[in-house]
């Protein structure tokens, strides 16, 4: 099984050395990994080329945000899984496709997830909360669950199916296209019980109350858009999910 990791950088010459190293130090040798890059104008391409023989693809253009150039990496991707590493994450150990590639096979999965922790910016020993996402039952998306989106891995034959992400919306695309590829089209789905990443704190979606309410009201278009009606209180328990999140050890 070939798995294409997709990193999408800008301007992202403080972190980005962590990501690439944590693809590139993984037990799993089967990797393409692929960068797409939104023309950085610091050292991120001098960054990117110091490893150009170990990286299996680079395209350094414009795009209209995060989501356009994840769907060019997933265009480009020749790989039977895709998953998504973002350019201030790392994976937690060199085991971790390896794992999630036996989850696949043992489970005979479409799509597999796993849990992230939220660590500090320049100290990522230090573990600010915890994403534990446990194992999905439908109708849960009802309840304001869903699965950290970087840990979720997918098939291409998924994509190349269902779609990839809309880019109708701002911050909630990877919200609209987990909603869509589990609850609404129930693909086979496996839990693998371990923090395989650290995200750095300060995602676009949570960085000031005036995005949490933008990015509540495209939560609500999500569910629109795919013809489902989530509950009065759906919305309400996504947010407060993240809360409880920061007091759980």
């Amino acid at each position: 099984m070939k798995v294409s990791i997709i990193t999408i950088t800008f301007n992202s010459e403080s972190t980005l050395i962590d990501t690439i190293d944590s693809v590139l130090n993984q037990t799993y040798k089967n990797i393409e990994y692929i960068i797409v890059d939104g023309r950085s104008s610091d050292s991120t391409l001098s960054i990117i080329h110091s490893y150009r023989d170990k990286i299996s693809k680079v395209v350094s253009e414009n795009d209209k945000g995060l989501y356009d150039a994840l769907n060019k990496g997933i265009s480009m991707a020749t790989g039977d899984v895709i998953g998504i590493l973002h350019s201030d994450d790392f994976y937690t150990n060199h085991q971790v496709i390896e794992n999630i590639v036996n989850t696949f096979h043992l489970n005979n999965a479409d799509a597999v997830y796993s849990d992230l922790y939220y660590v500090d910016k320049n100290d990522t020993d230090k573990i600010f909360r915890k994403w534990k996402s446990g194992h999905y039952r439908h109708g849960m998306f009802l309840n304001g669950w869903m699965p950290p989106h970087p840990t979720f891995f997918v098939k291409k034959s998924v994509y190349e199916k269902l779609g990839a992400f809309n880019l109708d919306l701002v911050s909630a695309a990877d919200y609209e296209l987990m909603l869509r590829f589990i609850h609404k089209h129930k693909v086979r789905l496996a839990y693998l019980p371990e923090f395989i990443i650290k995200m750095r704190v300060g995602g676009k979606s949570n960085v000031s109350i005036q995005n949490r309410i933008r990015a509540n009201r495209e939560d609500r278009k999500a569910w629109k858009i795919n013809g489902l009606k989530p509950y009065f209180y759906t919305m309400y328990l996504k947010p407060l999910r993240k809360i409880i999140q920061l007091f759980k050890k």
